[in-house]
C-alpha cells in the first residue's frame, strides 16, 4: 500500500511534458497516445508551432496535441465551414482548425494579445492557411454583442471553440448559443480544470486554479440543465464539453 509521501512523489512527477493536460493517471500511457497516435500523424506546421510554443514562458496555456488532433478531426466530421475561437494564444488549436477547414473556409479568432498569435503567425502564413483567418484583439464580448445584434448572423457558425477567461464562459455561453447553428457545435475548453471540479475544498491548489474553479463548476452545472443542447464532457486534454445545438 502506497504511503501518502509515494503518492505525492507520484503526483509530483505527472504533467511534466509542455501541455501536457492530459488527466491520465500514468504519465506512460499519455506518453503512449502521444507516441502511437499524435506525433506521427501530427502535421509538420503543427509540430512547428508546438516547440515554438514550448519555449515560451506561458506555455501552459497552449492547446496539447491530442486535443489539437481531436479538434481537427471533429471538424472534418462536421464539415465545418464558417467557425469561431474565442482565446488563441499563440495559435495551436488554431492552426489544426484552420487545417481542417476547406480553402474558403472562416476562422473568427479573438484574444487579448496580439503579441502572441504574432508568434505563431509565421507557422500559420507557412502553412498556406492565414487566409482563413480574421484575428480581432481585444475583449471578445463586445465583439460577440456587435455580431448578436445584427440577426443575420445568428445560426452562421458552424463551430465555436471557447478557451479563454473562465469567469466569462456563462456569459459567453449566452451569446454563442444564438450565433451557432442548429446542430452545430461550441466546444468549451478546461471543463475538468486540473482535476480541481472533484478536489475538496481544503484541497491544495494553485491560487488561478482555485480562482477559476467556481466559474468552471457553475458553468458545467449550467450547461447539464440548459435544454437547448445537447453536452458530451470529455477528459481530453484539460477537459473539453462539447454542446450541440438543438433549439
Amino acid at each position: 500500500m502506497a504511503t501518502n509521501t509515494q503518492e505525492q512523489q507520484s503526483q509530483a512527477g505527472r504533467h511534466q511534458e509542455v501541455g501536457h493536460k492530459s488527466l491520465l493517471q500514468s504519465d506512460a500511457l499519455y506518453q503512449y497516445i502521444l507516441e502511437t497516435s499524435v506525433y506521427p500523424r501530427e502535421p509538420e506546421s503543427m509540430k512547428e508551432l508546438r516547440e515554438l510554443t514550448a519555449k515560451h514562458p506561458w506555455n501552459l496555456m497552449t492547446t496539447s496535441a491530442d486535443e489539437g488532433q481531436f479538434l481537427n478531426m471533429l471538424l472534418k466530421l462536421i464539415n465545418a465551414k464558417n467557425t469561431m475561437e474565442i482565446g488563441v494564444y499563440t495559435g495551436y488549436s488554431l492552426l489544426a482548425t484552420a487545417l481542417a477547414l476547406p480553402d474558403d473556409g472562416k476562422i473568427l479568432a479573438m484574444d487579448i494579445n496580439r503579441e502572441n498569435y504574432e508568434l505563431g503567425l509565421p507557422v500559420i502564413q507557412k502553412a498556406g492557411v492565414a487566409h482563413k483567418i480574421e484575428f480581432k484583439e481585444g475583449p471578445a464580448m463586445p465583439v460577440l454583442d456587435q455580431l448578436v445584434e445584427d440577426e443575420k448572423n445568428h445560426g452562421s457558425y458552424d463551430f465555436i471553440f471557447v478557451d479563454a477567461d473562465k469567469d466569462n464562459y456563462i456569459n459567453y455561453h449566452e451569446r454563442l448559443i444564438k450565433l451557432v447553428k442548429v446542430g452545430g457545435l461550441i466546444g468549451y475548453d478546461n471543463t475538468l480544470w486540473n482535476g480541481s471540479v472533484v478536489a475538496p475544498p481544503d484541497a491544495p491548489l494553485r491560487k488561478y486554479v482555485r480562482y477559476y474553479r467556481d466559474f468552471v463548476l457553475e458553468l458545467n452545472k449550467a450547461l447539464a440543465a440548459d435544454p437547448r443542447i445537447e453536452i458530451c464532457m470529455l477528459p481530453v486534454g484539460d477537459g473539453i464539453t462539447l454542446c450541440r445545438r438543438v433549439k
